[in-house]
This record gives structure tokens, C-alpha cells and sequence, in this order.
């Protein structure tokens, strides 16, 4: 049964209580199910869909170039985007779960540049690469998990509360999965468009 991360997104639960209540084997199952929903997004499309900019009238990226911060995602900027940042967080939750206590910086993050992948077969070599890590991550986890934390700033305790090995790993599918929505509707714009031009 998939993991509703609900609590989390809406803030009614800290991030350890909420870890608390699954196994290991739920959060593999958990990480499995999202790479497999997003394997099922590419099912069907071309390599132009995936590059397909899609209408976003939400998009608001701080992060990007100033022309591109109010444009929508395709579907290959948000795979690189979503397994860059599940890996950050299984990495860290792979130290923290020996009883270390990760700092702030650096970061273990490595995002491959989004207009670098421009095919369904780079996503797809994208997912199972994220896949086959992130499994890696929670096989580096030993049997008793032991109580580690990462610093986080003020601001992200009070809304999120202390991070332990579970939470960690199970935030950044939280954040994964609050994608999926996203790439199903790019995928659907970019059928749409596709469909009127035949």
C-alpha cells in the first residue's frame, strides 16, 4: 500500500513521528512505487514529449535563470530534478543512520543539468540509476539504526522537527512524490499537443 505523505506535505505530523510508523520494507516498497510511477509516465512518449515545455501557471522557480523561473517543467527537468534531491536526502539518511550527526554543508547533492537529457531512454537510465541507489542507501543502513540526526536550519525544525535516518529517507520521497501530479499533467499536455498536430 503506498505511503500517503500527507501529514508531512500538510504539516500536521514532525517528520520523525511520521517515519516512525514504517519498516524498512515499507520504505523500500515506497521508493520502488515511485520510480515505477514514474517509469509508467515515459511509457508512450517520444522524445520531443519529454522535452515538451508544458503550461504552468503555478511555476515559480527561484533557482533558475530569471527568464526561465515562471517556466513550466518538462517531464526530463523534473526526473533529473525529483531523483537529484531523493538521493540527497537517502545519502544523508545512509550517515545518520550510524549515529552521525550530518551537518548543514556539504551538501550530498548532484543534480545532472536538466537540458542535458533530452530522450525517454536518458529519463529512463535516469530512474534506474536513482532506483539502484537509493536501494544502495537503505541496504548501507545497519540492523539497529542508530539515533543520528542532520543539522537543519531553525526554520525547517520548527516546521518539520528533528530528522533521524527514516525521516530523512522518507522526506525525499515525500518531496518525489509530490511531483508525480507535475509530470502526469506535462505528460498530458504534451500528448494533447502532439495529437493536434497529427
Amino acid at each position: 500500500m503506498p505511503i500517503d505523505f500527507t501529514p508531512i506535505r500538510e504539516r500536521t505530523q514532525k517528520a520523525i513521528p511520521f517515519a516512525e510508523q514504517f519498516s524498512l520494507d515499507d520504505i523500500r516498497s515506497a521508493a520502488i512505487e515511485s520510480i515505477d510511477f514514474m517509469l509508467g509516465i515515459l511509457d508512450g512518449l517520444s522524445d520531443a514529449d519529454v522535452t515538451f515545455v508544458p503550461h504552468d501557471p503555478n511555476a515559480d522557480d527561484p533557482h533558475a535563470a530569471a527568464e526561465e523561473m515562471n517556466v513550466g517543467w518538462n517531464i526530463a527537468h523534473a526526473i533529473v530534478h525529483v531523483t537529484a534531491s531523493t538521493e540527497e536526502y537517502v545519502s544523508t539518511a545512509a550517515v545518520i543512520a550510524r549515529g552521525i550527526t550530518y551537518p548543514r554543508e556539504p551538501r550530498l547533492r548532484y543534480e545532472t543539468h536538466w537540458k542535458s537529457v533530452t530522450t525517454v531512454a536518458q529519463c529512463e537510465q535516469r530512474l534506474r540509476e536513482s532506483l539502484r541507489m537509493r536501494l544502495a542507501a537503505l541496504d548501507m543502513f545497519p540492523d539497529e539504526i542508530l539515533p543520528g540526526r542532520w543539522e537543519r536550519s531553525e526554520r525547517f525544525l520548527e516546521l518539520f522537527g528533528e530528522f533521524d535516518a527514516k525521516a530523512a529517507y522518507l522526506f525525499g520521497l515525500s518531496h518525489e512524490t509530490g511531483h508525480h501530479a507535475q509530470l502526469a499533467e506535462a505528460k498530458r499536455q504534451a500528448l494533447a499537443v502532439r495529437m493536434a498536430a497529427n
